[in-house]
């Protein structure tokens, strides 16, 4: 097992008070369903428009939500059992599968490669990936950065072993960044906007042309095995939430705003630049996947090689 993958199942461990604060939110209730979400992203929407409660209350169900930083400590929340559904980007799921967790794919959105990159102080000699040879990059380990760079490195012909990663959660990477501490920063919107609009950051690579950078939404097995009529349930109501957000950027840029601190329009540019539909996985989209498990295995950032068929499930399976 490597030192980045021992680190990374560490700090996925998420506290026991968030753990205790989940179980007990849902403690007594026969029927619930425990949603982990992040501060951005259309489960966000969902929680506060209040049409999910209504829809499960219909069917005897309710749910509790609860909050996460990042996707890591999202899935090792659904690993050990205190939430049944949420969503990240692609690479965490990898970590989690390697590290043995229960997770099932169930739903994806559509590639969003300008929703994250690499970005440089606005007076930075950096050009080009090529130029962060010897440079120390900050980004969020086992995130859909960590690909992107992997992936940006490899394309400009840059060894990974020739950069020095800085791994540091987003708030501490901006302040790092800001101070000069680092030479790049590979980061996700909306802290990419905010950062682009408060420090005139410069892009030195997205997405574009190298990776999907896709989001999917994830089940725990056990409860997928047992309530899969209600993962359905949660799936049509995010649908219905994502054909809204898609359809007038700027209310809902001006419902997260407050939520996540930032103003409307940095939200509505990291809208812009993200992906709309959710869709149930799709063979190409699980032979997407495998190429990051593969790289991150070839690459020894995972302990084994998984298979990603194997987690991903189909309605009406």
């Amino acid at each position: 097992m490597t030192r980045l993958f021992r680190r990374w199942v560490a700090r996925a461990v998420i506290s026991v008070s968030i753990v205790a604060a989940t179980v007990g939110a849902s403690y007594g209730q026969d029927k619930v369903v425990r949603i982990g979400f992040q501060k951005y992203g259309k489960l966000v929407l969902l929680k506060s428009k209040g049409s999910l409660e209504q829809k499960l209350k219909s069917v005897g169900y309710s749910v509790v939500w609860t909050e996460f930083p990042s996707g890591p400590p999202l899935l090792e929340a659904l690993n050990v059992g205190a939430i049944d559904f949420g969503n990240t980007g692609e690479a965490p799921p990898i970590f989690a599968q390697a590290a043995g967790a229960p997770i099932q794919y169930v739903a994806y959105e559509p590639p969003a490669p300008k929703g994250e990159a690499i970005l440089v102080p606005k007076d930075s000699p950096i050009k080009s990936v090529t130029d962060l040879k010897g440079k120390k990059v900050a980004l969020n380990k086992g995130s859909n950065v960590h690909y992107l760079l992997v992936k940006a490195l490899e394309k400009a012909g840059v060894k990974y072993s020739e950069i020095e990663p800085v791994f540091l959660a987003p708030a501490d990477a901006r302040a790092a960044f800001e101070r000069g501490a680092v030479d790049a920063w590979v980061i996700w919107d909306p802290f990419q906007a905010a950062a682009e609009a408060a420090t005139g950051a410069s892009t030195v690579a997205d997405g574009t042309g190298v990776v999907a950078n896709y989001q999917f939404y994830f089940a725990s097995k056990k409860f997928l095995q047992a309530d899969a009529k209600i993962v359905e349930l949660v799936l049509a109501q995010l649908s219905e939430v994502d054909d809204w957000a898609k359809s007038d950027i700027h209310a809902v840029a001006e419902q997260l705003a407050p939520n996540i601190g930032l103003s409307v329009p940095v939200v509505e540019v990291a809208l812009k630049r993200q992906a709309y539909g959710i869709k149930p996985v799709t063979d190409a989209v699980i032979a997407d996947q495998q190429q990051v498990a593969d790289t991150f295995f070839a690459l020894g950032l995972i302990p084994k090689q998984i298979k990603i068929s194997d987690v991903a499930w189909r309605p009406g399976t």
